[in-house]
């Protein structure tokens, strides 16, 4: 036997295969825009977009004449803005499209936005993978992205143009995460510490006083008002959906607790 073994070697990225596919499909869809003319993307992103105008007039109390007054205002008579023919062309019909409350989540505007979205979920899909499975996560991953939609369309009823991305299901992951990230390590029945994902989850108490949380929430929602309303060093090439990130961090800090498969962590008992 050699003195010196040979080590097995680690992966750079040990990524569960449904997170692989995942990032897989982002960046596949997105390169796959690429072979497509304008016209083609263009018609693609408004059909499977998400357009709080659309969802206005379909299923809430909006006019389509709402809409088109409202785009109106301060435009000189007998002129029609780039806006409001994309709004006549979107409005046509009156079609809800409900399903593009998903659909939005797998397309992006650009590599940037692709990109960032795929490192993020990367690093929070993997421990809700890794603890919940892939049928939770995919359960959490859809209705973080549609509070997403819900909220943005409900904050923005008059918005014509489309609202696309990951980012909403990825800050849905992002909370989800947040329940058992930063609790405390413990020591596991085979006699090591536990991993993150295999820790109890916090109580709503031990959070609120668990400053490695609020340091990550605080950062979280100052990147979010930096990139909305500052836009830093035009790091952004599109103005983002906060509304979207909201909803999907709402959903998945509220619904983690339902799908989680591991218990909470167990309250002190005071004499």
């Amino acid at each position: 036997m050699s003195p010196n073994p040979t080590r097995a070697r680690e992966p750079i990225l040990n990524l569960p295969a449904v997170i692989t596919l995942c990032l897989l499909a982002l960046i596949g869809i997105h390169a796959a825009r690429l072979l497509l003319s304008e016209e083609s993307d263009f018609m693609l992103i408004i059909d499977w977009s998400v357009i709080p105008a659309r969802w206005s007039v379909a299923f809430g109390s909006l006019q389509v004449e709402d809409v088109m007054r409202a785009l109106r205002e301060g435009v000189p008579e007998d002129t029609i803005t780039p806006l409001m023919a994309l709004a006549q062309y979107v409005l046509e019909g009156q079609e809800g499209r409900p399903w593009t409350a998903l659909s939005y989540a797998f397309l992006h505007g650009s590599w940037a936005h692709v990109l960032i979205n795929s490192v993020w979920l990367a690093a929070f899909g993997t421990p809700i993978v890794r603890r919940c499975g892939a049928g939770r996560f995919f359960v959490l991953s859809a209705a973080a992205a549609v509070a997403g939609a819900i909220v943005y369309a409900a904050m923005n009823p008059l918005q014509v143009l489309p609202m696309i991305g990951a980012s909403g299901a990825v800050s849905g992951l992002m909370a989800a995460a947040s329940w058992f990230m930063f609790a405390p390590a413990s020591w596991h029945w085979e006699g090591r510490l536990t991993q993150p994902h295999e820790r109890p989850r916090e109580t709503l108490a031990h959070m609120v006083r668990n400053r490695q949380v609020l340091i990550f929430l605080g950062i979280w929602f100052a990147a979010n008002y930096v990139f909305a309303f500052v836009q830093p060093l035009g790091l952004t090439d599109a103005s983002i959906a906060w509304e979207a990130h909201l909803g999907g961090f709402f959903a998945g800090l509220l619904l983690f607790p339902l799908v989680d498969p591991l218990p909470a962590r167990a309250k002190r008992i005071s004499a």
